[in-house]
This record gives C-alpha cells, structure tokens and sequence, in this order.
C-alpha cells in the first residue's frame, strides 16, 4: 500500500485545527482574545488571523499558483471574536473545496520564494511551516490560559 501524504497531512492538519479553535474558545469564554498577557507577545486573535492568512494564502497558491498573500480582512481586528471564527470557517471550508483537487505533483515541486521572508522550496515545506506556525501559536494560546488561572482544553482531545 502506498502512503498517501495529501490525506495525512490534511487530517493531520484538521486535528490541529479543532485544537486551536478549542483554545481560542476557552480565551473567547474568558474574555481574554484581546489581552496582551506577556510584554512582547500578540493577543491571541492576531495570532489566529495569521494562521488562517497562512492557511489560506498556501492552499490558493497551490490551486490556482497564484501567491500573492492577501491578509484576512482588516475589519477582523475589531470584529466581534464570533466573526473571527465564523472567518475561520470559511477558510477551512474553502481548503476542504480546493485540496482534494491539487494534484501531488504541486507538492513535490521546487518553487520560488514567493515573499521576502519565505525560502524557495516545495509546497510540502511550506505547508509543514504553516503548521508549526500554527502549533507554535497555540502553545501561547495554551500559556494565556493559564496566566488566566484557567485549565487549558487537553491538547490530546481533537475533537471541537
């Protein structure tokens, strides 16, 4: 049996995905996506924005190799945190639409950096990023739960 990466990754990526969003509704409960708990770290809905731009902007770049970054809207910053995560959704969604179409060809080839801060390689290495990226930010999600005194959700409970 051959190993299918496309459908590891995604699941893989989902289960990080429902765990994020269990923290970020834990800091919605607490009232606390906006705080700056620790001196020179972002409020955790900064953080959330970025994960979904990242998201979005490798999955688009994959499907139509069009890699201009466009920011989530600027609206969100001072949204209601409901239409954060209503954002969320439809990024999710729309990754749901466009990978299973992606041919694995797209992941495997070299590349050119398509931003200052983003080495040339394949999709594979930039998609791995885009998720420790994501889990790196959920450990400081995790860690303004507890400066809140506040058990975190377990980080082995994937589902929402």
């Amino acid at each position: 049996m051959e190993f299918d990466w496309k459908t590891w990754f995604i699941d893989v990526w989902e289960d990080n995905r429902r765990l994020t969003n269990n923290v970020a509704r834990t800091l919605v409960a607490a009232e606390a996506m906006d705080k700056v708990l620790v001196e020179g770290m972002r409020p955790f809905r900064e953080l959330l924005l970025e994960i979904l731009g990242m998201e979005r902007w490798n999955v688009r770049g994959l499907a139509y190799d069009q890699w201009e970054y466009e920011a989530p809207p600027e609206v969100l910053r001072t949204a209601p945190v409901a239409e954060v995560l209503d954002y969320g959704t439809i990024v999710r969604e729309e990754t749901r639409q466009l990978w299973p179409n992606i041919p694995f060809a797209e992941f495997v080839k070299m590349r050119p950096s398509p931003a200052p801060f983003v080495p040339e390689g394949t999709a594979i290495e930039r998609l791995t990023y885009t998720l420790e990226n994501e889990i790196h930010h959920r450990g400081q999600g995790y860690v303004y739960v507890r400066l809140l005194g506040q058990e975190p959700p377990a980080f082995f409970m994937r589902q929402e």
